[in-house]
């Protein structure tokens, strides 16, 4: 599956979240060790929720970026 994820900097380092998986979030010191420990807690939040027997949720959420005159 492709889940769609958000970065965003924080004070003194980066965190992220899964929109389609809530409560799924990761921080790290950089923006591709964020990506690197969030991939980790997709695997294993849906492993939590096959588990339970839940299925994991479709991925719904798609991100894209707008341009605009600041």
């Amino acid at each position: 599956m492709r889940y769609a994820i958000v970065i965003e900097k924080a004070a003194n380092n980066f965190s992220g979240y899964v929109p389609d998986l809530p409560g799924c979030v990761a921080t790290g010191a950089t923006v591709k060790e964020t990506e690197s420990v969030l991939r980790e807690a997709i695997e294993f939040h849906i492993a939590g929720l096959r588990e339970d027997g839940t299925p994991p949720p479709q991925p719904s959420s798609s991100v894209d970026y707008i341009e605009v005159a600041a």
